[in-house]
């Protein structure tokens, strides 16, 4: 009988250790993983091709990536340019089968320009903010673009895009004021866009005071052809919701005088 016991405790334990290694490989692969992509299209047309407006280049470099979620500048709406009656955000958005979120930065050639992001999730909500600009200094108005998803029951997420202006005071004040409104969200964030800045400079110091930004070593994305310098950007916050599993600038040298930046975040 005490052999019999002894067999089916044993055997008890030997289950309960296996039931618990099951249960962290479970845990493990209910990890998801979001894929994100920030691309200034340079409203879609080949730096090769100056009079040519190319959106299906644009959206097949998307489709091809895979990407999720992503982030675009430099989009034109009905202006003379890119056609009147052409949305560009929602015609991209129809190309690649996501959801479209047009900003306005400026009145351009008759229509809109601004920035834009496709989800392959629904909205849950939308919202934007326009940027400060330094006072006596100029330069062209910006925006900030945002939307709520929800890619998992339970955790939602907010994706920004922006684009940051040339001048060099106006990006430290916006650097500075997207910092302060986005720290005050209750939902996670990923900040994607063209930030104008370098690493190592005020600007993105800014953002790594509060952000978690992804890089990778000589990640240039400016010029097309022969990059040499990094100015768009990947960063989330808080930093252990996300965790960078890749990272990517992709070698694509026609469609726009970008490289796009492929980011994939474990969450």
């Amino acid at each position: 009988m005490k052999k019999n016991l002894y067999k089916y405790l044993i055997f008890a334990f030997a289950f309960l250790i296996l039931q618990s290694g099951c249960a962290v490989t479970k845990t493990r692969n209910q990890d998801k993983t979001l894929k994100v992509l920030t691309y200034n299209i340079h409203h879609a047309n080949p730096p090769s091709k100056p009079n040519l407006i190319d959106l299906p280049a644009i959206a097949n470099v998307i489709k091809e990536s895979g990407a999720e979620l992503v982030a675009l500048q430099e989009i034109d709406v009905n202006t003379i340019r890119s056609g009147k009656g052409i949305n560009q955000a929602e015609e991209l958005g129809r190309l690649t089968g996501m959801h479209s979120f047009f900003v306005k930065g400026i009145d351009f050639e008759g229509g809109d320009y601004g920035i834009a992001i496709l989800s392959k999730f629904p909205f849950l909500k939308t919202d934007s903010l326009r940027l400060p600009m330094q006072e006596g200094v100029g330069g062209e108005p910006r925006v900030l673009a945002m939307i709520t998803i929800e890619p998992t029951k339970g955790k939602k997420i907010t994706f920004a895009s922006t684009h940051l202006e040339l001048k060099t005071e106006n990006r430290i004040l916006q650097s500075k004021y997207i910092v302060e409104k986005l720290s005050k969200l209750k939902t996670p964030v990923i900040l994607c866009g063209d930030l104008n800045a370098k690493p190592g400079s005020e600007v993105i110091d800014n953002f790594d005071q509060y952000f978690t930004r992804s890089s990778i070593p000589n990640g240039f994305t400016i010029p097309e052809k022969t990059p040499n310098r990094e100015i768009d950007f990947v960063m989330f916050r808080p930093e252990k919701t996300f965790k960078v599993t890749k990272h990517v600038v992709i070698e694509e040298t026609y469609a726009s005088d970008h490289r796009p930046v492929y980011v994939e975040l474990a969450y």
